[in-house]
C-alpha cells in the first residue's frame, strides 16, 4: 500500500507540473525515478495516465479522472496535517478549569469569552465545584487551572491574584423593619445602611434576632466570614445554609434573612434598593480571588496561554 501511495503522489505532482523534469525537482528524486513510478502505476491500473509529447506530459481521460480524485484526497491530507501542527503548537488542545458556580458566572465568563475567541480550536471543560475540590483536582492533575478565593491550603500550587473582593451583609428594608420591631434598637431604619450611625449594641440587638443566610461550612467564603464573626463577636439568632451565592442573593431578596455575599455581585440590587447593606461594627476585610495552577499545568500550552491572558494587564 505504501508503494502505491508513493506512486499516486508522484503521478499527482507530475500532473501539476506538466513535465517530468519539474516533477523530479519538486519531489527531490531523479527523472528516471519519476518515469518508473508512473509506468508502474499505469501498469498496475491497466491504463495510460499521460500522453507524452515534446513539451512534457498531458493527462489522458483516465488520468484526468484519477487526478481529480487524488486532488481531493491529498488536499484533505494537507488540511489534516495543518490541524495536527496547530494542535501540536498548543499542546493537547484542551483546557480544563475548575471554579465555583459564583466565580464562574461573575468572574470567569469574561476571560473565557476572550480566550475562546482567540482559540476556537481548544476544547474547554469547566467543573463547577468548591475551592477545596478544585485544589484537590489540581493536585491530582485532573484540572489545568482553578479560579478560587485565596486560601492557606494551596500546598505546592501557585496562586496569582486577579481581583480584590469585599464581603458584605445584605437584606431587605422590610426585613430590617421586622428586626427593629423585635429588638430593643431605636435607631431609624433608614439609617441602618450607615454603620457609623448605629452603635454597637444596636447592631448586636438586630443581628441576635436575625437569620443568617450563609454558604455551607466547607466553602472558603463561609470559612473566611466565620473567622471574621468570631474575631468581632458577631452572633446571629439562626442560620440557613445554601449551596450557592446566587441562592443567598435570591433568599435575601425575598426576606428570608441577612445574607453574606460579595459586594460586587449585588451592585445592581443595592443600586435599585431591592437589597440594603446590614451594618457591622467593623467592615469585613477585603480578600483576593485568583488563578491557581500546578507546575504541571504550565506544560500544557493551552493552559499557559489562558493563565497569561488572565494575568495580563488590562
Amino acid at each position: 500500500m505504501t508503494q502505491f501511495l508513493n506512486q499516486y503522489y508522484v503521478f499527482y505532482i507530475t500532473a501539476q507540473c506538466g513535465n517530468i523534469s519539474n516533477a523530479a525537482k519538486r519531489l527531490y528524486i531523479s527523472q528516471p525515478a519519476v518515469s518508473k513510478a508512473i509506468s508502474k502505476l499505469e501498469e498496475g491500473l491497466g491504463t495510460e495516465l499521460f500522453c507524452r509529447n515534446s513539451r512534457g506530459v498531458a493527462l489522458t481521460e483516465a488520468g484526468e479522472l484519477l487526478y481529480h480524485q487524488l486532488e481531493t484526497a491529498f488536499r484533505a491530507i494537507e488540511a489534516g496535517e495543518e490541524q495536527l501542527l496547530h494542535r501540536e503548537a498548543l499542546g493537547t488542545g484542551r483546557l480544563s478549569i475548575g471554579a465555583s458556580s459564583t466565580l464562574c458566572k461573575y468572574v470567569l465568563l469574561p476571560y473565557l469569552k476572550s480566550y475562546r475567541k482567540e482559540n476556537p480550536h481548544v476544547r474547554i471543560s469547566i467543573s463547577c465545584q468548591s475551592t477545596h475540590e478544585t485544589i484537590a483536582a489540581l493536585d491530582a492533575g485532573i484540572l489545568d487551572v482553578g479560579l478560587i478565593g485565596e486560601t492557606d491550603r494551596l500546598g505546592s500550587l501557585s496562586f496569582c491574584p486577579v481581583r480584590t473582593i469585599s464581603d458584605v451583609f445584605v437584606t431587605t428594608r422590610e426585613y430590617l423593619g421586622a428586626l427593629k420591631e423585635r429588638s430593643a434598637a431605636t435607631t431609624d431604619i433608614n439609617a441602618c445602611q450607615d454603620s457609623s450611625i448605629m452603635d454597637a449594641s444596636a447592631i448586636e440587638g438586630l443581628s441576635a434576632q436575625a437569620t443568617l443566610l450563609t454558604l455551607d461550612k466547607n466553602n472558603v467564603s463561609r470559612q473566611y466570614v466565620d473567622k471574621y464573626m468570631i474575631l468581632h463577636n458577631i452572633r446571629f439568632g439562626q442560620q440557613l445554609e445554601v449551596t450557592t451565592m446566587d441562592l443567598l442573593i435570591d433568599f435575601a431578596k425575598i426576606g428570608l434573612g441577612i445574607a453574606c455575599v460579595i459586594e460586587d455581585f449585588v451592585k445592581k440590587e443595592l443600586e435599585e434598593g431591592s437589597l440594603v447593606i446590614f451594618p457591622t461594627k467593623e467592615p469585613i476585610p477585603p480578600r483576593k480571588i485568583g488563578i491557581a495552577y500546578s507546575r504541571h499545568s504550565l506544560t500544557n500550552p493551552a493552559a499557559r496561554q489562558f493563565i497569561e491572558g488572565v494575568l495580563a494587564p488590562s
